[in-house]
């Protein structure tokens, strides 16, 4: 696929669930989602609102949007990461 043939609604690529996971792997992912928060915070740091304010392609969600999604994103996947984890524990049942 060519440069220009990308999709703008997924600039690094429609997301394919991987066939199985290493722990190496699984290790990696907790490390860069722990990782994100502060690299996030650091890259809008001392932004303008008028820069937060611009979208990142056209018809595309402001930066303040993302930054606001990803931080939904984090907080929905530790509550299905800790109830998952809670069923665990419970022997599967849910609590």
């Amino acid at each position: 696929m060519a440069l220009t043939d990308i999709d703008s609604r997924y600039p690094v690529g429609v997301f394919e669930t991987p066939a199985s996971i290493s722990a190496d792997e699984r290790t990696g992912a907790i490390a860069t989602l722990a990782e994100l928060p502060e690299q996030l915070r650091n890259a809008v740091d001392g932004l303008s609102s008028a820069q937060l304010s611009t979208p990142y392609r056209e018809g595309g969600w402001t930066l303040r949007q993302v930054v606001h999604h990803v931080a939904d994103s984090h907080m929905n996947a530790l509550v299905r990461v800790k109830a998952r984890a809670d069923r665990g524990l419970a022997g599967g049942q849910a609590l």
